[in-house]
């Protein structure tokens, strides 16, 4: 696993510990992580903070989105994937996609390039976090 995705998961063991859902995000541009966040759903009470959007707000403004690369625990849902869309990234580095499929044929339908690394320790995270808060998870994935 690389740095980037070991911050990623940073990123999510913070919002679990903030009694949030554990996916976390970095954006990194120049090998640099420019911006990073996690999902803030709960404790914002915010539905529309996840990770990803975190991670882009909190890299604010910078210009072009074209050389960075998006890295994330989790796949990215049609919100997220909507805004790297939107932005242009390119890239997208995620950690798992068995707990959740997410929408990466529609991003690779605008040319990102999406590499799912396929970590057992984001998976069981996740698998974790549903098994003990499915009616949470139902709710941060719209099916409630």
């Amino acid at each position: 696993m690389d740095e980037f995705m070991r911050q990623a998961l940073e990123e999510a063991r913070q919002g679990f510990a903030e009694g949030g859902i554990p996916i976390g995000s970095v954006l990194v541009k120049n090998g640099v992580i420019i911006g990073r966040g996690h999902n803030r759903r709960v404790q914002d009470q915010n539905p529309i903070i996840h990770a990803e959007i975190d991670c882009l707000m909190n890299a604010g403004r910078i210009g072009s989105y074209k050389d960075t690369i998006l890295y994330s625990t989790l796949m990215p849902c049609y919100l997220c994937s909507g805004a790297v869309v939107q932005f242009g990234i390119k890239k997208v580095v995620v950690g798992e996609s068995k707990t959740f499929s997410g929408a990466k044929k529609f991003m690779e339908s605008f040319g990102v390039s999406v590499i799912d690394c396929n970590l057992e320790e984001c998976r069981l995270m996740m698998e974790n976090f549903i098994k003990n808060n499915p009616q949470l998870w139902k709710e941060d994935i719209g099916e409630l």
